[in-house]
């Protein structure tokens, strides 16, 4: 019998031949420079911040080369697969604005290089298993667990490398017939892939990243077949589905690279163009005085929902993942604030090799200042959508009066240089709930007096004030030279510069005073500006609560 008899004893019933599937996904009309990339998760958990990365580079070097970005659906580990998983991961690319070209949702295709889902592909992986086996670089092997596991403790008993190679891939070894006797007895087997390297030479590669590796060649005949449901292991999965779907780049992690060298002798078996590998560092984090991998056990920031879920700016998470993705990325948005990050030109050799550090606090203040520069209205608008989803009670806070809101947010913000206070929508309602009189009169108030905390005196500042002081139509001018009137009055310095040369002639100073009437009215001591915030409370809510300390 020959190895294609073998082959028709596997795949007796196979519609249609390589060659098929050749003229079916023909190499794309690319011009020269065009990129071909794709985002491949796993259904098997939910987004990470290093998957986020890797969409950013895809979908950086489909826009910078005017290629095609493609999303597939890698469902070939059914066992550990979460059933909304790919719901979740649609989500987010269609929440970051970084939409596939082509893909595959809920049954619908967009494009020509379909399915974009692997279950969906099993005949055409099974016409290239075929002809890997006619090709005398395939064949079924019967080894159970058991004599696996056993083996396995026999290597590391003799102190040597484990895994399937040289005279411990028994099944290599069988004929033909005895390969086919056992199918015929229905004994249960996988299919693996005969390697032809030799473990003690190696095999150069080039990683767009690290540069120039070399790594032992590949001598393992590892499996690219499943028994259970016959589906294709990630290896071969890889291998044809990035050929007939002509990715040019593969972007993954760096955990990968060791694989390197078995997808390599894959690609050159079956004779087809090897892809450009970007294996991206691995996302660190400053724990103390260390520096770690980011943890999805002990780091929420590490699942991509932590930044919906607490209102980060979209922009913001791009900008601050683009930091760590090339280092040179910071200077070009310094020297181009108004263009899309897509206009930057991304460079593989500028990708940290030694790991990538993501800082939570950098991410804070990048979205504080793109939050800075929002206008009133259009922070309104991406709170309230926020809020519909993840804060019910704060929807309800802006319903009341959307225009009030408005005005709320807007002090201190249009301006030359705006305040810059809120990192994302979950803390604004934290910041501004004193400028409602229901929930300032239910709140447990701590007030935050510094200087003074005298209570008579604090009553002395507050009815002075109310009694021969405030008035609500004076102009911002006006209102602060009548502050430091009262000042004068009360025994407190108007003037700082004087104050500071003899502080021993004055109670306080004028922002000691202005800190009184700040506290007393917001609880806060620090706040956007108390003449504006005044304006919007009205006389009324001024009055009550400065009556509060009588």
């Amino acid at each position: 019998m020959t190895n294609k008899d073998l082959a028709d004893l596997i795949f007796p019933n196979l519609e249609h031949d390589t060659e098929y599937y050749e003229k079916l996904y023909p190499e794309r009309d690319l011009k020269e420079n065009q990129y071909v990339t794709r985002f491949a998760p796993s259904p098997t958990g939910y987004m990470h911040i290093g998957n986020f990365m890797s969409v950013l580079i895809d979908y950086i070097i489909y826009k910078n080369s005017d290629g095609v970005f493609f999303l597939r659906n890698e469902d070939t580990d059914k066992a550990r697969e979460i059933p909304d998983a790919i719901d979740k991961i649609t989500h987010i690319l269609n929440h970051y604005g970084l939409n596939p070209v082509e893909y595959e949702y809920k049954g619908k295709i967009v494009g020509n290089y379909g399915p974009y889902v692997q279950s969906e592909r099993i005949d055409i992986y099974h016409a290239y298993i075929k002809k890997a086996i006619e090709m005398g670089r395939a064949y079924p092997c019967f080894c159970n667990k058991e004599e696996l596991d056993e083996m396995r403790l026999n290597q590391e008993r003799k102190k040597q490398r484990t895994g399937y190679y040289g005279k411990y891939a028994r099944c290599r070894f069988l004929s033909i017939d005895e390969m086919c006797n056992k199918i015929k007895a229905g004994e249960d087997y996988v299919i693996r892939f005969k390697s032809m390297g030799d473990f003690e030479t190696k095999i150069p590669f080039d990683d767009e990243v690290k540069g120039r590796i070399e790594f032992p060649t590949n001598d393992e005949d590892f499996v690219i077949m499943k028994s259970s449901d016959k589906l294709p292991t990630y290896h071969f999965a890889h291998l044809v589905d990035d050929h007939l779907m002509r990715t040019t780049h593969v972007i993954r992690g760096e955990e990968w690279i060791s694989s390197v060298p078995k997808h390599i002798e894959l690609f050159d078996a079956f004779g087809f163009k090897r892809p450009k590998y970007i294996q991206y560092p691995l996302i660190l984090k400053q724990d103390g005085d260390i520096k770690r991998k980011i943890s999805k056990r002990k780091d929420p920031e590490a699942s991509m929902s932590f930044y919906e879920e607490n209102g980060y700016n979209t922009t913001a998470v791009i900008e601050s993942v683009m930091t760590i993705i090339n280092s040179n990325y910071e200077e070009w948005r310094r020297e181009n604030k108004d263009l899309p990050f897509t206009d930057f030109k991304f460079q593989a050799s500028k990708m940290s090799a030694s790991g990538a550090l993501f800082d939570l606090e950098k991410l804070n203040n990048i979205s504080k200042d793109i939050i800075a520069k929002m206008k009133a209205k259009d922070l309104c608008d991406e709170s309230y959508k926020w809020a519909c989803i993840y804060d019910k009670d704060f929807k309800e806070l802006i319903d009341r009066d959307r225009e009030y809101y408005i005005s709320i947010l807007n002090i201190e913000r249009e301006q030359e240089k705006p305040r810059k206070d809120i990192y994302n929508y979950k803390m604004i309602k934290s910041l501004i709930w004193y400028m409602y009189d229901d929930l300032f009169d239910k709140e447990n108030k701590e007030y935050e007096w510094k200087n003074i905390t005298d209570k008579d005196e604090i009553k002395n500042i507050l009815n002075t004030y109310i009694a021969k002081y405030y008035n609500d139509s004076d102009d911002k001018e006006t209102w602060f030279n009548k502050i430091k009137e009262m000042c004068d009055s009360l025994g407190y310095a108007s003037n700082i510069k004087e104050y500071k040369k003899n502080p021993e002639n004055y109670k306080g100073n004028v922002a000691d005073i202005s800190t009184v009437l700040r506290v007393a009215l917001t609880t806060k001591s620090n706040t956007p500006d108390l003449y504006q915030i005044m304006k919007l409370l009205g006389s009324k809510k001024i009055e009550k609560r400065y009556n509060m300390f009588n």
